[in-house]
């Protein structure tokens, strides 16, 4: 319900509640600037069917004789399966050519009314006539459905295969200890697995994003008999820059990895790195960072120079890392 409707059922109410105070229709609907008949229509309407009924009722009625001829319609609706990643303009001067004449709001309200409007919902519809139809999928329909694809992944929505299909990794900034300074976490999760790792870094460089990669993951697929195809990032100064130049671009090369980036508009790692940050903060970060005796300090300050927390772990993250683990070697 809509702000605009709430302040009309609110004034409605008023007008039937003041009525009920002062004992007198006349005196409440003179007050409130309303006519008898408008009362007894409010309490009318609150009798049979309660608050609800009390939303003033949308007088917009679809008016047939607005729309296009119904072989336009299907002309469009058709178009829009052959050709899912045009838009509304492109449309209207494509069908122009083939004798077909409508205009761009033309187009966009069929889709409405067929449910294509986005690009998402128009491949839907593609996948489901092949599906029922058996047709071949031409070039053009082919790239949409790559494009559509490689949105996904540029927004975090990924499929995977299997263990090491795809990587994620993300820089975490966790905080700042006296003596020690800034302290940044480098976390890669398997997507598909979930098994993650994660290492404690002073600075956020390229280098500490290869180094992760290099001292705890590439070691770990190794021994599972197993190497790394891709890994997912954000577009981060620590994971992007010139491929000639950049180390972490470089380390990528060198070991046959396909890099892929997060959108700039959507900067946020995938839900498993999120979920294995807040897990590690939870667990085992923020618990001791929050130590006060001097013991638990010099603690603490080793296990964050030592700088892996998957050797140092908490009996949660333990059970995610050996479960994964086991999915590896089955």
């Amino acid at each position: 319900m809509s702000s605009v409707q709430q302040n009309v059922i609110r004034h409605k109410i008023d007008l039937l509640n003041l009525a009920a105070e002062l004992g007198n229709v006349s005196r409440a609907c003179k007050v409130m600037g309303l006519s008898r008949d408008t009362f007894y229509r409010y309490q009318s309407a609150m009798e049979s069917g309660g608050v609800d009924a009390l939303i003033d009722a949308n007088r917009r009625k679809p008016n047939p004789k607005n729309r296009v001829e119904e072989v336009t319609e299907v002309a469009v609706a058709a178009f829009a399966i052959e050709q899912p990643a045009f838009g509304q303009v492109r449309v209207s001067n494509e069908l122009r050519k083939r004798g077909i004449f409508i205009s761009p709001s033309g187009v966009r309200s069929v889709w409405l009314r067929r449910d294509l409007e986005s690009f998402k919902k128009r491949l839907i519809a593609l996948e489901r006539h092949v599906a029922e139809t058996g047709g071949v999928l031409t070039e053009a329909r082919v790239s949409a459905l790559e494009k559509k694809q490689d949105d996904d992944v540029a927004h975090g929505e990924i499929e995977t295969a299997h263990p090491g299909y795809l990587g994620s990794q993300d820089t975490f900034y966790v905080g700042t200890i006296k003596g020690v300074g800034r302290i940044y976490q480098q976390t890669f999760v398997d997507t598909y697995s979930k098994w993650a790792a994660a290492k404690l870094y002073t600075t956020k460089t390229p280098i500490t994003g290869a180094d992760l990669l290099n001292d705890r993951v590439l070691p770990f697929f190794a021994e599972q008999d197993m190497g790394l195809i891709r890994v997912l990032t954000d577009r981060g100064t620590e994971y992007c820059g010139k491929p000639e130049t950049h180390d972490y671009q470089l380390y990528l090369a060198i070991n046959d990895i396909e890099h892929s980036g997060l959108k700039p508009v959507t900067p946020r790692p995938t839900a498993s790195v999120s979920a294995s940050i807040r897990l590690s903060c939870k667990s085992f970060t923020r618990s001791r960072s929050d130590a006060r005796s001097t013991d638990q300090s010099r603690n603490c300050k080793l296990i964050w120079m030592t700088g892996c927390i998957t050797t140092i772990m908490t009996a949660p993250i333990r059970e995610r890392c050996v479960a994964a683990e086991h999915l590896f070697k089955h």
